[in-house]
């Protein structure tokens, strides 16, 4: 599966954050902006990593932020996020986090998003190129994903 849509709204570059749990917010809003999810979707997240500790940070410098999908996901969608400072999450390796890579993604598909992103970070250098990406083009190009589904969006039930 290709990965869904990260239109412009879905990408913040260069934000700053206080520490993890703003820096997940940041992405829940920006998937919130791109419609999809609901508000509450980052909640959910940080809920997600409160109660099972920081295992979102998948790889030196990434996080990838993400809740079950349920009722506050209202499409597949990214978000990207990176940080001016980075931030840690509590990740005995991977720590401090400078990229947060947001999804939402409905029951049907969520394995396969993750596995059409691991596919992206198997280039060991991707990280460091999201960290200096300077417009949402330069993030979608780095990841391979669209800037809009081509055709009607995803059945996420």
């Amino acid at each position: 599966m290709a990965l869904p849509p990260l239109p412009d709204e879905g990408v913040q570059l260069g934000a700053d954050a206080a520490d993890w749990r703003a820096a997940v917010g940041l992405a829940g809003s920006a998937l919130a902006r791109t419609g999809a999810a609901q508000p509450e979707y980052a909640l959910e997240m940080v809920r997600m990593i409160d109660e099972h500790g920081p295992y979102v940070v998948i790889a030196p410098g990434l996080a990838l932020a993400h809740a079950r999908p349920g009722p506050e996901v209202l499409s597949d969608g990214l978000a990207v996020v990176t940080l001016a400072t980075p931030v840690s999450f509590g990740h005995p390796y991977n720590d401090p986090v400078r990229v947060v890579i947001g999804l939402a993604a409905g029951y049907a598909t969520h394995l396969s998003v993750v596995a059409a992103l691991a596919n992206v970070f198997n280039d060991s250098d991707a990280v460091e190129r999201l960290a200096a990406a300077s417009t949402p083009d330069e993030v979608r190009s780095i990841l391979g994903a669209p800037a809009a589904y081509p055709s009607e969006p995803l059945d996420v039930a």
